[in-house]
């Protein structure tokens, strides 16, 4: 298989990243969720993405989590990293150690802090996706928070000179430009939503990937849903979409990451705090977000 065909389908786990009771990386509990996510079903793991809190861990931070993550996984399951930076040489050599390391890919979010326009952001894809011709790359597009959208236009220029460019992980929550973008290279662009209020309507227009943050707390749902869709039950894919809503609302949708982490933590994956400046939510939030999950029938069963 040549690497321009590499594709990833059904959930893949945005993983939070555990931290102990001084803020230090927690490593055996990144380890136990590695297992956690694996034997729930989820169908890949992407660690040191925005809801791993990337932009407040070291660069040896990030490094240590993927070795961690890939180790672990043991190629059960495909492993892309987020090796976006805010700088392209950062971004290279977060690229280049995730390919030595044995990571199946590499998710490249847009730099964020200055404004660039489209030139700027194509020569960085460039630049990074020539840095590791033989490695499969995603770019990734969440203008909300880095300020830098991802247009179709820009994609296409993108995935038409950089054939390890495979596809996207688009948390724009735009269907149409999603879709837009999926029509890369002949339609054959590897797109992941990244959005989980938008799965059932993504997967129906053949985007069959989805990168969830929420599937950390409750992966079942998400499993769920894929194997309801691809057997082709629309309705109980309807019925698990209406049940990942839930989750979202009662989990902030990863607005309020500790709650990610304290619903981990409730099922026995000690996941710690999350990093200031982040504040963690009080515990009269987090009863009622357990409990809110608990009455619509979603079991948190010990991990």
């Amino acid at each position: 298989m040549s690497i321009s065909d590499f594709s990833v389908r059904g959930v893949i786990t945005a993983l939070v990243t555990p931290f102990d009771a001084q803020g230090k990386l927690n490593e055996s509990s990144l380890e136990r969720l590695v297992e956690f996510q694996i034997r729930a079903g989820v169908h890949g793991l992407s660690p040191c993405g925005t809801t791993g809190e990337t932009a407040l861990l070291t660069f040896e931070e990030r490094q240590r989590i993927a070795e961690i993550v890939v180790r672990v996984a043991k190629g059960r399951i495909p492993v892309l990293v987020q090796t976006g930076a805010a700088s392209t040489a950062a971004t290279i050599a977060l690229t280049r150690h995730a390919q030595t390391i044995g990571a199946s890919a590499a998710t490249v979010v847009t730099p964020w802090y200055f404004r660039y326009g489209d030139d700027a952001l194509i020569q960085h894809y460039v630049r990074v996706a020539e840095s590791a011709p033989d490695f499969p790359v995603y770019l990734y597009n969440i203008p909300q928070l880095t300020g830098n959208n991802l247009s179709p236009t820009v994609v296409h220029a993108i995935a038409d000179r950089c054939p390890n460019v495979v596809g996207l992980k688009d948390s724009s929550g735009i269907l149409a430009q999603i879709i837009d973008s999926a029509g890369a290279r002949g339609g054959k662009f590897n797109v992941a939503i990244g959005s989980d209020g938008l799965l059932l309507s993504a997967a129906v227009v053949g985007i069959g990937a989805g990168i969830s943050g929420n599937a950390n707390s409750v992966p079942e749902l998400f499993v769920e849903f894929y194997n309801a869709f691809w057997r082709g039950d629309l309705a109980a894919a309807r019925a698990a979409q209406a049940r990942i809503q839930h989750a979202r609302r009662t989990l902030k949708d990863g607005n309020d990451l500790s709650l990610f982490k304290a619903v981990l933590t409730y099922r026995g994956i000690t996941a710690g705090g999350v990093r200031a400046p982040l504040l963690n939510t009080s515990k009269e939030m987090v009863d009622a977000a357990i409990q809110s999950l608990r009455d619509a029938g979603i079991t948190l069963t010990p991990a």
